[in-house]
């Protein structure tokens, strides 16, 4: 291209940015708002998993390999002696984990460990003893790190309980309590999480472990593969015990939050294809508008491909504008949630202080290109319709020449829909839902592709009717007979309300769901739960609890992490009283009765999916010698989404003799006061749990389970807010170039008699049927594209079905907004182009 043609065309892009600057805006701000989303995602969840990563390697140490309890009941410490003569083991080192409490603060992490082995194998984990004035007290026997009494924190757990190096303080930890003098810190442990050391035997013995270890951490010699010593241990690992590396660890915390994480992505990069659309429709405007400068260009020379070359040029710089600012918005938003939401926005997946925002620049570079693609996408197809518009036509053409009798092709939206219906019934990759986005993004083309002929199809009947008024029936014939005007102007309003329509449904068939099983599940009268870390109800305040006057029944179960896979985040194994009905589990389907010989346990919904399980299946769990277990139903379950698996406390007593419950509920007796119940529940609980009871009825667990599901889509409300906007300005601009566009048309009309207001009532009648076209086609397609999200996006990530619940108030709401705001901003914007003087206005044609 010669010096003078890239002149031309600066000149061109840039007397069109400043006759247009609001065309521009809207197309930067589509992108922006696509680019900031995704790459806001993309920082949070690379700062949490970095931040999450680091805490869970800081607390395991740098073994090679480990050994971990498959729950936290342990196993027998006899393996330990086992595994230390392995072909490939350097060194072992033993160890003990707690949760455990103090009177003040937040709970943390206890480690038992063997000082000696541990210095050969996790050092890091070591405690450095405090000297000099300020160590102990006075400084006298601060470096004693064998000291049964000796408690090593780190600096954010020292922080939490307000305590000093010296400090006497009551530990509380698998249901016992002592006391310890804090002897110095853990300097290696990340910031901001809270851990503890002592002495392995010390807590075996304190805590009531003896015998018991919950992990085994493995150095390997130099000339061993660590995949070859974890098939020489297999033989020796009993059924409650599992092998893992950092690679697992990698994993299983990647797959607490992946799902989530990929599905915000997911959204985020929607928002940037309805971005794509909303660009499509304020260039192909601009190109209608042009048509007769374009006519003129070509018959002095210019070539096709400079016409392609000028519209996709001025796209490019709005999607390098637009991925500028998004990266900078991104960027900026990243910090923020972080700070307010944390690093699972809401979520609840990860605990600790907020994470430190973490740079990449892979992804800005990716997002940023991701954004100018959408923005060249965008203006590709408008740009070589222009081009290819004959001069000699182009000069004299008034905008759509499309005669009402012309068959509309639908060949291009019924592929689209039938393609995306197929990838909707294609499974999920890796667990993650990429078919389902697929056809999210299909279904979309779909409808706007059949924008044509949908708005041919519903302003049809309207077109037959006799119309007394001159300008609805202008604005009628008008818009039916320029159906492919119509569907440019829509395609950025239905997109924009599809998406926001779909994410509306599916979080409202979801709260509804979640609702109803609240009201199913919550039956009793009074819940009480004991905070984590300070024990649990033994038998004898089990008894004294219902004993207490007012309690009709009480029923206690016991909740432990289980892990069957050491790559998959832990599943909650569920002690319980069960009827041989499955009473008070909301079972999918009948129950199995268990083959003679098996124990009869229930999979939550999620676990059954993970599981690939069905009733009467036989099933691995780590708990018992030799036990078998057999799935008796399938029940449903909001609140574990890595799956949860019940058992009758009388099988789960027999099978590990822990008789220790964690949660009661209560039936009140007719007239009992439950504020009475409440403190005789307080005065009958063990002695440490006196003052770390919850107790809660009912209804404020169900308030307090919805504000929890609200605060997890936080981001989700965030992101149909901006839709909204996003949609509602592209109404605006839609209106003000379309108006611009047909200045001629409006000097003919005034040249046969209409008036002005005749005009401008014209055009806000144009704008309310465009709104309730686009409203209707929006929200219809919206519903579609909920029920991908219902039925394979959320079964697919999150393992949980559910009903469609439509929000009819919020669609009918969006229909009207649309009407309104289309006829309000076509007739602000038409009223300039029909003041112009008639004469001035058909100059063109004399």
């Amino acid at each position: 291209m010669s010096s003078n043609s890239i002149r031309a065309l600066a000149w061109l892009i840039t007397g069109e940015a400043r006759q247009h600057p609001g065309r521009i805006a809207i197309a930067v701000i589509a992108i922006a708002i696509g680019v900031a989303l995704g790459f806001a995602v993309h920082l949070i969840n690379g700062s949490a998993l970095a931040a999450f990563g680091q805490a869970v390697n800081t607390v395991n140490g740098a073994a090679d390999l480990k050994i971990e309890a498959a729950s936290r009941l342990g196993f027998d410490e006899a393996l330990y002696a086992k595994v230390l003569q392995v072909e490939g083991v350097a060194d072992a080192s033993p160890v003990v984990v707690l949760r455990a409490g103090v009177a003040r603060g937040e709970p943390f992490t206890l480690l038992g460990l063997d000082i000696i082995r541990a210095a050969e194998v996790t050092p890091s984990l070591i405690g450095a003893p405090a000297s000099g004035p300020g160590g102990g007290k006075q400084g006298g026997g601060g470096d004693d790190v064998f000291a049964s009494d000796a408690l090593f924190l780190s600096q954010a757990a020292l922080i939490a309980g307000k305590l000093r190096i010296g400090d006497r303080v009551t530990i509380n930890a698998n249901g016992q309590v002592q006391r310890m003098t804090v002897r110095g810190l853990l300097p290696a442990i990340a910031e901001g999480r809270r851990v503890g050391m002592m002495d392995i035997a010390a807590a075996q013995w304190l805590f009531g472990r003896l015998g018991r270890i919950d992990r085994i951490d493995l150095k390997l010699t130099s000339d061993v593969q660590a995949g070859d010593v974890r098939s020489r241990l297999m033989p020796l690992i009993p059924a409650d015990a599992i092998v893992s590396d950092q690679d697992d660890d990698a994993q299983q915390s990647d797959g607490l939050s992946r799902a989530y994480r990929v599905n915000l992505t997911m959204l985020a990069l929607v928002a940037l294809f309805t971005g794509t659309f909303l660009v499509y429709s304020t260039q192909s405007l601009s190109v209608t508008r042009r048509l007769q400068s374009f006519a003129l260009l070509r018959t002095i020379g210019m070539q096709r491909g400079g016409i392609v070359a000028l519209v996709t040029i001025e796209g490019a710089l709005a999607g390098l504008i637009g991925a500028t600012f998004g990266l900078l918005i991104g960027f900026g938003l990243a910090a923020g949630a972080l700070d307010i939401l944390g690093g699972d926005l809401g979520s609840g997946i990860f605990d600790g202080a907020p994470p430190a925002l973490i740079l990449a620049p892979l992804a800005a570079a990716g997002f940023f290109a991701l954004g100018v693609a959408a923005a060249v996408g965008g203006s590709l197809i408008p740009a070589l319709r222009g081009a290819r518009a004959a001069p000699a036509v182009a000069l004299k053409n008034a905008g759509d020449s499309i005669d009402p009798r012309d068959h509309l092709a639908g060949g291009l939206p019924l592929t689209l829909l039938v393609a995306g219906i197929g990838a909707a019934l294609l499974p999920a990759v890796g667990r993650l839902p990429l078919f389902g986005y697929l056809s999210v993004a299909l279904l979309l083309a779909a409808g706007i592709t059949a924008m044509p002929w949908l708005a041919r199809a519903l302003l049809a009947p309207l077109a037959r009717a006799l119309h007394r008024n001159v300008p609805t029936d202008l604005a009628i014939q008008h818009l039916h007979g320029a159906p492919s005007a119509a569907a440019t102007a829509l395609c950025g309003i239905v997109a924009s309300t599809a998406l926001m329509i779909a994410m509306a449904v599916m979080v409202t068939s979801f709260r509804g769901a979640v609702d109803q099983w609240l009201g199913d599940i919550l039956s009793g009268d009074l819940y009480v739960r004991s905070e984590p870390g300070w024990g649990g109800f033994d038998s004898a305040s089990q008894a004294r609890m219902a004993a207490i006057p007012g309690i009709a029944s009480i029923a206690f179960s016991r909740q432990v992490p289980i892990v069957l896979d050491p790559s998959e985040p832990p599943m909650s194994l569920i002690a319980r009283p069960v009827g041989t009905d499955g009473a008070a589990l909301e079972l999918l389907g009948e129950e199995v009765m268990p083959p003679p010989g098996t124990t009869a346990v229930w999979l939550s919904e999620p676990a059954a999916r993970i599981l690939a399980a069905e009733p009467g299946d036989a099933i691995r769990l780590p708990i018992g010698t030799g036990a078998r277990f057999a799935v008796a139903g399938i029940w449903r379950d909001y609140s574990r989404q890595q799956g949860a698996v019940v058992i009758d406390s009388s099988d789960y007593d027999r099978l590990t003799g822990d008789k220790v419950r964690d949660d009661a509920m209560v039936l009140m007796e007719p007239g009992a006061d439950i504020k009475v119940v409440q403190r005789a529940i307080r005065a009958a609980a063990p002695p440490p749990l006196k003052s770390r009871l919850t107790m809660a009825e009912p209804a404020s667990l169900r308030t307090l389970a919805l504000s929890i599901f609200d605060r997890s889509f936080a981001i989700t409300y965030v992101l149909e807010a901006i839709a909204v906007i996003v949609g509602l300005a592209g109404v605006a601009t839609t209106a003000s170039a379309q108006a611009s566009a047909r200045t001629r048309e409006f000097g003919m009309l005034r040249h046969i008699g209409v008036g002005r207001g005749q005009i401008v009532a014209m055009l806000g009648i144009e704008g309310a049927l465009l709104g309730a076209v686009g409203g209707l086609v929006g929200v219809t397609l919206g519903v579609a594209i909920s029920q991908v999200l219902i039925h394979v996006i959320n079964p697919q990530s999150f393992n949980w079905t559910m009903t469609t619940r439509l929000p009819v108030t919020l669609m009918l709401s969006v229909i009207t907004a649309l009407i309104v705001s289309s006829a309000i901003t076509a007739m602000l914007a038409g009223r300039r182009a029909a003041s112009m003087d008639a004469v001035r206005a058909v100059r063109a044609d004399w």
